[in-house]
C-alpha cells in the first residue's frame, strides 16, 4: 500500500491495482482525518494528482511514519492494511485500451509509469541513484539504465508538471517485470511525485 500524509492533518492509504500484464486497472483508496472516520477516497486520489496547490501539501511516507501520524493524531494503533482494504469501496477507475504499435520488436514490451508534480529537494538525484542511472546528455531525459532483460529511462514530462519512467521489457522478464515495476514506482513516489498511472504502449 502507499501512504500518504496531507498538512490538513489528513491520511490517505492506497493501493493500485493491477492488470495480469502489470498495467494499472484503477486505484483503490481511503482516507481518515481526526473528526472522520475512514472512507473510501477516488475524489480526493484524483485531486492529489490534478490540483497542484493540494499535491503541495501532500507528503509520500511510508507505513511506520503514516502509524506514528495516526498515534499522534488520536486514531491509536493504524489498522492493519487488510482492515484498511474493507474501506476501499469505490475504485477509482483507470482507463484501458490496445498497446499501441510503436514498431518495438517483437520480443519485448513497452511500459511507462507516469507521475504527477516533481522532486523534492534532492529527490531527483536520490531517484537516479534509486534507479541506477547512468547520464544521458539529453535535459529531458536525466538518467538511462538496464537490467535483467530490461532497460529503463526517466522522463521529464513539461517543465514541474510530470514525469516518467519509460520501461522496455524482453518477453522473458516474466514475474520479475512486475517487481521492477514496483520498485521504480516506489523510487520516484518517496521523493515527491505521485504515481498517475502504469501504462503499456507495445
Amino acid at each position: 500500500m502507499d501512504y500518504y500524509l496531507i498538512s490538513d492533518a489528513r491520511i490517505l492509504v492506497e493501493e493500485f491495482v493491477l492488470h495480469d500484464d502489470h498495467t494499472a486497472a484503477g486505484i483503490d483508496s481511503a482516507v481518515w482525518a481526526p473528526d472522520v472516520p475512514w472512507s473510501s477516497a477516488p475524489g480526493l486520489s484524483r485531486e492529489v494528482r490534478s490540483d497542484a496547490a493540494l499535491r503541495a501539501r501532500v507528503s509520500a511516507v511510508d507505513r511506520s511514519a503514516a502509524a506514528r501520524a495516526y498515534a499522534r493524531l488520536g486514531g491509536g494503533e493504524l489498522p492493519a492494511e487488510e482492515h484498511l482494504r474493507a474501506h476501499f469501496r469505490h475504485r477509482q477507475a483507470l482507463p484501458a485500451s490496445a498497446p499501441l504499435d510503436l514498431g518495438t520488436t517483437p520480443d519485448a514490451r513497452r511500459y511507462r509509469i507516469l507521475f504527477a508534480g516533481d522532486f523534492h529537494g534532492d529527490g531527483l538525484a536520490q531517484a537516479r541513484a534509486a534507479l541506477r542511472l547512468e547520464p544521458t546528455g539529453d535535459p529531458r531525459v536525466p538518467g538511462r539504465a538496464s537490467g535483467g532483460g530490461c532497460t529503463w529511462e526517466l522522463r521529464r514530462i513539461g517543465a514541474g508538471i510530470a514525469w516518467c519512467v519509460d520501461v522496455t521489457a524482453a518477453h522473458e522478464a516474466g514475474p520479475a517485470l512486475g517487481n521492477l515495476l514496483q520498485h521504480h514506482r516506489q523510487a520516484v513516489r518517496e521523493r515527491g511525485p505521485i504515481p498517475v498511472t502504469v501504462e503499456r504502449f507495445a
